[in-house]
């Protein structure tokens, strides 16, 4: 061991580091399974609730290893053609009509979507598969082969294989089991709300002129929202849009009238608003 510590434990650190000089405060653990998944060049599956900062974590991948982000957004529907390659058939068939000697399924006429794209990539891309739980079973099947060998087969070619691995990154807020056979692909983490100290450490790296009360007034607020009933509650993105709202605002002291004038920043339902409303007094308070 080196200076006292094992290797996970210098890997583990290393990547606190790198997220942190990224913009994403990341707890030891979670740091150490994105450092794993790059030095095995796995693919990372991180399961959790909608605005947890799933997302944000591949993006700060990207940043930390100076590689280009390639997303998919997964959706209901979603087919091969949207996330694997097509063809320009209107270049084709002109091209065809210009002469017949021409290979119609030529590079030139290749379409790269997402995937492909990430394979193609000389320097390696990040690539973020966003929620695919939103896409069917059968769309994970078409991941298969990627998530596996970093390829995919072209019937009109062969295989197309990358110069350097992408690093692959997917995210899910469980609308929907994911099958075994993507989950055995994937090194996986869940990545919970943040625990309060945690997210008043990113309140305070993207506004870090906000006063240190007001921070923790509105870290507790944010807390008691998620932990009431509603139908959608707030995450990272809602918190760090109320305290940047609070700065445009010239930080004004942590009142009932000042909360209830903003909760359109965090409560993002109807439902949850006249919920909310009613319970305003417990949401300045905070809990007891």
């Amino acid at each position: 061991m080196e200076g006292g510590r094992s290797a996970w434990q210098r890997l583990e650190q290393e990547w606190v580091e790198k997220l942190a000089e990224a913009g994403y405060v990341a707890e030891g653990p979670l740091a150490l399974t994105a450092g794993l998944a790059l030095a095995l060049e796995r693919p990372l599956l991180l399961e959790g609730p909608a605005g947890s900062g799933k997302t944000y974590l591949a993006e700060a991948l990207a940043v930390a290893t100076g590689r280009p982000l390639v997303r998919l957004q997964c959706y209901e529907g979603i087919d091969a053609q949207s996330a694997l390659y097509d063809w320009n058939y209107h270049a084709q068939l002109v091209a065809l009509q210009r002469s017949h000697d021409i290979n119609p399924f030529d590079f030139r006429f290749l379409l790269p979507r997402p995937l492909m794209q990430a394979l193609l990539d000389p320097a390696g891309a990040v690539l973020l598969v966003d929620e695919v739980d939103r896409a069917d079973e059968g769309f994970e099947a078409l991941l298969l082969e990627y998530l596996a060998d970093y390829r995919i087969s072209v019937p009109e070619w062969g295989r197309v294989e990358p110069a350097v691995k992408p690093i692959t990154v997917l995210t899910s807020n469980r609308t929907r089991p994911l099958s075994d056979a993507l989950r055995r692909r994937c090194l996986y983490a869940y990545v919970d709300w943040p625990e309060a100290e945690r997210e008043a450490t990113i309140i305070r790296q993207w506004v870090p002129e906000m006063p240190e009360g007001l921070t923790r007034a509105l870290v507790r607020a944010v807390g008691c929202l998620r932990s009431w009933p509603l139908v959608k509650p707030p995450g990272l993105a809602e918190s760090l849009d109320w305290a940047r709202a609070s700065r445009a605002l010239a930080f004004p002291p942590w009142s009932e009238a000042f909360v209830r004038a903003t909760l359109g920043m965090v409560v993002k339902d109807h439902l949850d608003l006249q919920w909310v409303v009613d319970r305003i007094g417990e949401l300045v308070a905070g809990p007891a």
